[in-house]
Formats: C-alpha cells, structure tokens, sequence
C-alpha cells in the first residue's frame, strides 16, 4: 500500500520508522517542510530543511526494505537496533546536499546488507550510499554486509568521517565487469600480435634511436641496461637488482589473466566491491572499523583525497590494496593492521601515480606520500614483489613516530623507503627477512631486552620489512631475531638498511 503524508515534529526524533516485515510505521507530527512516501518497507523522505538539522530513529526488521532520503540541509540517523536487508540497491541511500549522520545508539547492534546492485540506473550500488559528507558514529555497533556482485559496503561522493563507532564491514559479491580502458589493456600496451587490449605494441627497434643491434635499426643501438645500476640480473647482469621480465607477467607489466599484458598492469573495475570508498577524504577518529573483501580488485579503504588515522583501531584484509589513496595517507595514533593477499597493503598515489601514462610523470616527488606520527601501523602484503607493505609511488614517507613494521616484496630489495631526512624516528630496512607464519619476529636492545615483537599470520620467504620504533636511539646496537635467524646491526643514521 503507498501512503503520502506531509510530516515533521519538534521532540528528539522528527521521524521515527519501525521496520516490521514487509512493512514500516512511521511515527511523526505533521509539519509542511518533510515529506513521507511508504510503500511497503520502503520509506522515501524529503526534507527541505536548511538550518534545521533533521532527525530520525530507525529500528525494527525487514528483509525487503530500505530508506531514501533527500534532505536539503544536515541531518541525523540514529540506528536504534535495525537489521534490515535490501534485495536491489542500497537500503540506506542518502541524496544528501549536507552532512548527514548516521549513529549507532548506544548498546544496540545494527545490521544493513545489500544482496543486489545489478539496477544501477535506478538504484546505488552500496549498503550505505552518500551524495555529501557522511558521518560515522555511535557507541553502537553498525554492520555492513554487502553480498550482492558489484556492491560496496560504503560509498561517499564527499568526505567520510568515523568515530566511536564498532563498525564491521564485508563484501563478497564479484566485479559486475571490467571498464575497456584499464591500465592491463591499455591501448598501444599489449604485447603480442593483438595487443591484448588495443593496437599492438610498437616494434620501438624501427624508431629513432630505439635500434638494438649494431646499426640501430634506426639510430644509435639500444643501450644495454644491465649495465646500469638497479638493472642488472644476475652474475650476468652485473648492474643491480633482478631485470623485470615486462612481458612475462611481471606485475605491473605481465601479460597473464591477471594483469593482461600491458603498461601498469592493474584492472579497471566496473562497481568493484570495495569496503569503504570517498571520492573525498576518509578520516577515523576513533572506534572499531573492521574490514574485509574478497573480490579481485576490492580494496578495503579507498579515499581519493586522502586518508587520515587519528585514533581508534582498525584491521583490513582484502585481496587488492587494503588502503589506498590517489593523495597522502597519514597515521597519527590508530592501531592499524592493514593486510593485502594480492597487492600493496597501504598504496598511496599523489598526483595520480609515479608512471607517466597514468596520470604522473612528475618523477620523484617532493611531498610525503605516506606520513606516520604516532599509532601502530602493521601493513602486510602476502603476495610477492613487485607489491610492498608501504607503497608510496616514488613519493616519501615521513616517519616521525609509531611503532612500524611492514612486510612485502620490492622490485630489486629496493621498496619505498624514508630517507635520512625523512625518517625523523630511526628505522630500519630488513631485507631478505624470512617471516613464518605465527613466529614472532623480535627485536633486542643491546642488554637483551626486547623492545619489539611481531608476529605475521603468514609465511613470506625474503621479506623486505620497514622497522621502526620509538625505543630506536641512533648510535646504539640492536638484534632482530626470528625462527632460525638472528642479525645485528647499529643505527648510524636516521635510515639503516640491514642485510
């Protein structure tokens, strides 16, 4: 049944809704500015409130139903024990033009799951889904289920904001597909007779100055590059770190079914099911945030301007990056545990990356990329080199306190890495660490006394590991040791690489 009413009180609450079945009350005093359309469970409220901040309480069950609301000024949702399901589309789809809240009252649990986001003219792919900032909160607990392919947990154009809030958000659904342009099909990148995304490679040996035998085949030879420092290969190619295979499937520039063959080598997803994603900025204060993905391509945290950690704890385990950023990622006092099965675990990407076709070029960076303060930050990346704990894109990472330590591969033992000048606190690059899964990896001071231990949930054979901590004094002599190993070293300066 469709009932319209013109709704609106002055008590705590200007709409109140219980969600009952397949159906929903709605409570309120009349007043002309809110409007109420019901239909079934699914509510659809106008408000053209501008300095009034509207107020709801939500509570009750469906498992078909859902709020749409489009206010004009800000607003408050408080969850006041609500498990409700949508079966198409986000069950909480906010058309807002100013901050919105969404609170999780004080000791309740709250539930909102998508199971479908196939409709995407009609209907927002995400459990929560915000047109303008979104604020986070409560000492409740808030869980976002999203099962359906192509839905993500949270979805902001603007900036989103958490504090005190138990938030656990799961995606599981697949990809709904692949936009024709990502960075693995790149146009002019593939390397075979097709192109594996576009025209096929160019033969660089027929251009200027690009030949490589003795006549150039069009200029001077090519240059052999094992001979330059960082390239060589082996005894063979005395030059530096391992060459990458390009065409073998060298993330990011293979050519198998995961990167398809071209320059940068990651996907371009249509409706990824990412955990929490901001066109703007992510900001946690405070509270529990929990995370997890299962879908290639599904990073956990995603926050285009930026992310930023006050406080809180927060613990992520995706298959893609676990948090990332096309701006600066900054830590300033969380317990953060960021894990990544098959990419980086923190990526951070200003101006668009380091790889000219892809928006950079802009050669080394002089702002950070990566800034930790305070706080523990555990990134762990479980899959291989090239992918790393912190990836900072040839940017710098300022480390000027926190506990740190970060587990991955690097292209060559040559990861992201602070300077001299930008490790502030002094740190430590492990390379060729061995980590098993559930050994501790424990630091010593020179008295024996253990300053640091870490313990990894998996196994990865020649980590390259960031260490830092505020118990590190420059001039004193530390032991990293491990199952099966043990090593010293002394911190000369503000960054020490340990093999």
């Amino acid at each position: 049944m469709l009932t319209l009413m013109t709704v609106g009180v002055c008590q705590a609450e200007d709409v109140t809704i219980r969600y009952d079945g397949a159906s929903a009350k709605v409570k309120n005093k009349a007043k002309d500015s809110v409007t109420v359309v019901v239909d079934g469970a699914s509510v659809n409220i106008e408000s053209l409130y501008n300095t009034h901040k509207l107020t709801l309480r939500l509570s009750g069950r469906s498992d078909d139903g859902r709020l749409v609301l489009k206010t004009a000024g800000k607003a408050k949702v408080t969850l006041n024990g609500l498990m409700l399901t949508s079966q198409e589309g986000a069950p909480l789809w906010l058309k807002n033009k100013k901050k919105v809240e969404v609170e999780a009252a004080k000791g309740t649990e709250n539930t909102l799951t998508v199971t479908a986001c196939t409709d995407t003219t009609n209907n927002k792919g995400a459990v929560i889904w915000a047109k303008d900032k979104l604020l986070l909160s409560g000492k409740g607990t808030l869980n976002v289920v999203a099962t359906g392919d192509g839905c993500r947990g949270i979805k902001a154009k603007k900036d989103i904001t958490i504090e005190e809030l138990t938030l656990n958000v799961t995606t599981s659904g697949n990809n709904l597909g692949e936009k024709p342009f990502g960075f693995g099909g790149f146009p002019g990148f593939g390397n075979d007779s097709t192109g594996m995304g576009g025209f096929p490679l160019p033969d660089f040996s027929k251009f200027p100055g690009f030949g490589n035998d003795s006549t150039g085949m069009g200029g001077f030879p090519l240059p052999d590059f094992s001979k330059f420092p960082g390239f060589g290969n082996d005894s063979i190619r005395p030059g530096g770190f391992p060459m990458p295979d390009f065409g073998g499937g060298f993330p990011p520039f293979g050519n198998d079914s995961t990167m398809q063959g071209g320059f940068g080598g990651k996907h371009k997803y249509v409706a990824s099911a990412k955990g929490i994603a901001s066109k703007g900025k992510i900001t946690i204060n405070s509270g529990i945030v929990t995370v997890r993905t299962s879908t290639a391509g599904a990073e956990g945290i995603e926050g285009k301007q930026g992310i930023v950690f006050n406080g809180g704890t927060v613990d992520v385990l995706t298959p893609d990056d676990a948090i990332n950023a096309n701006a600066t990622i900054e830590f300033n006092g969380t317990h953060v545990t960021a894990r990544s099965m098959g990419n980086d675990a923190v990526d951070a990407n200003p101006d668009g990356g380091f790889f000219p076709p892809f928006g950079g070029g802009n050669g080394q960076k002089i702002e950070p990329a990566i800034i930790i303060r305070g706080g523990t930050v555990y990134a762990w990346s479980q899959v291989g080199s090239p992918e790393e704990g912190l990836d900072s894109d040839m940017a710098p990472i300022l480390i000027e306190g926190g506990t740190v330590f970060s587990v991955g591969g690097s292209i060559g033992e040559a990861p992201s890495v602070p300077t001299n000048e930008t490790a502030k606190q002094p740190t430590i690059l492990l390379v060729g660490l061995d980590i098993v899964k559930d050994e501790p990896v424990s630091i010593f001071d020179a008295n024996g006394k253990i300053i640091n231990t870490f313990t990894v949930p998996f196994t990865f054979r020649r980590s390259a590991s960031l260490v830092s901590s505020p118990a590190f004094k420059i001039g004193s002599t530390y032991t990293v040791k491990t199952k099966g190993f043990e090593k010293s070293f002394t911190l000369n300066e503000g960054f020490t690489t340990v093999r």
